[in-house]
């Protein structure tokens, strides 16, 4: 990023970051049902288990909730859509506000937990839960570079470091600085694994900041990404 582009930040509201259960997000006074599209509705509807169907609505729901706080409008005046740059089908890809394309927003919704993002800068987010059976056998060393892999296998708990690994660089993904295939050339080593317990932890890659922190309800993995410092804020219900 130049200097010109992080100037251009400096004068705008940070990114936004939230994380929280699905329950919560649909307790919300401004949640709803009503707030999703038709075709959002027709994707939530092809999930075969309620919960999974709740996950989407309420991923869905924060991230309007996120970016009706960035934007000073309530969540029900946002529409999301949603593009494949690939195949350029609706039903999935990059979301975004087509009435705000100033703004950049970014969701992540895993067994009852839902993260989303927002912001004038580019921002991505993820959230996986901790309790995954077989997460690092045959997975780690077709995304991880031979430095991550040495440090994930020294931890005391190689699935949790491994996990830690994993939601930092699908945030990078989301945020457009990598792919599935490029995963295993983006090495993030020098990164500290363990995130305190009392708040997110706070790092640099390259130009872009990273939060990192642990879901203390779920105990989910979360990281979020962006060129501009993102601020965790709480959207629940009296939040």
């Amino acid at each position: 990023m130049t200097t010109e582009d992080q100037d251009q930040y400096q004068d705008r509201p940070a990114p936004l970051v939230a994380v929280a259960s699905a329950d919560a997000v649909l307790r919300h006074p401004e949640a709803g049902e009503h707030l999703l599209t038709d075709l959002e509705h027709q994707r939530a509807a092809r999930f075969r288990k309620e919960s999974g169907r709740l996950d989407f609505t309420a991923g869905h729901i924060l991230v309007r909730l996120c970016a009706g706080r960035l934007l000073d409008v309530p969540a029900a005046a946002l529409t999301l859509a949603q593009q494949c740059p690939d195949c350029g089908r609706a039903d999935h890809g990059k979301p975004f506000l087509p009435d705000h394309p100033d703004v950049h927003v970014s969701l992540s919704h895993t067994q009852g937990v839902v993260a989303a993002a927002a912001g004038y800068a580019p921002v991505g987010v993820d959230v996986e839960l901790a309790a995954r059976g077989g997460t690092l056998q045959g997975v780690a060393e077709r995304v991880l570079t031979p430095a991550e892999l040495a440090l994930v296998e020294a931890a005391p708990e190689p699935d949790r470091a491994f996990l830690r690994m994993w939601v930092r660089k699908e945030s990078l993904i989301k945020i457009g600085r990598a792919s599935m295939d490029t995963l295993a050339e983006v090495d993030l080593s020098a990164l500290p694994l363990d995130v305190p317990a009392d708040g997110p932890l706070r790092s640099r890659y390259q130009d872009l900041h990273l939060l990192d922190w642990t879901d203390p309800e779920h105990g989910a993995a979360v990281a979020a990404v962006s060129t501009a410092e993102p601020q965790v804020v709480e959207l629940t219900a009296g939040g």
